[in-house]
């Protein structure tokens, strides 16, 4: 299948059909997220065990590309912890912004290679890396030491 027909198919269905929608409650950490540029916002909330994230859902109105990519980035990243979250959120980032068509996104990726199409529209980039820098607030952002969860969650512009 070449690129541009998987970037439309898992991108259309993730947005029509988005995983993990809704909210945890109660949830360990949470952050808001908002594209001020394309009106896109996003709340993560998430439950974690130790270091490793045992659940997430998202929940806002945003453009297809934005509901996909915290659709696939949900199901990518229950169950792992924090140095598999940053080396997929580090891989993910490579994708969107790599240049030219020869620059294939590693397989490692698996359907979050879908957002490698983005790449064709820069300006798109900040709709599909919103739920990423919302992530990296919340995990930020956790129960701290003493147990204690930050009043209210922590938010994020791409501004």
């Amino acid at each position: 299948m070449d690129l541009k027909d998987l970037y439309r198919d898992v991108i259309l269905d993730h947005n029509k059909h988005p995983r993990n929608f809704g909210r945890l409650d109660p949830c360990d950490t949470s952050a808001d997220g908002n594209n001020p540029l394309c009106g896109d916002r996003l709340t993560l909330t998430l439950r974690l065990d130790g270091d490793r994230v045992s659940d997430i859902k998202f929940e806002g109105k945003g453009c297809a590309i934005s509901t996909a990519s915290a659709s696939l980035m949900t199901e990518a990243i229950k169950g792992k912890d924090g140095v598999a979250i940053k080396h997929l959120s580090t891989l993910v980032h490579q994708a969107l912004t790599a240049h030219g068509d020869d620059s294939l996104p590693p397989a490692e990726l698996g359907k979050l290679a879908a957002l490698a199409g983005v790449r064709e529209y820069p300006a798109r980039v900040k709709c599909a890396s919103l739920c990423w820098h919302t992530l990296d607030a919340a995990l930020k952002h956790r129960t701290n030491s003493l147990g204690e969860t930050p009043t209210g969650p922590a938010t994020v512009s791409t501004e």
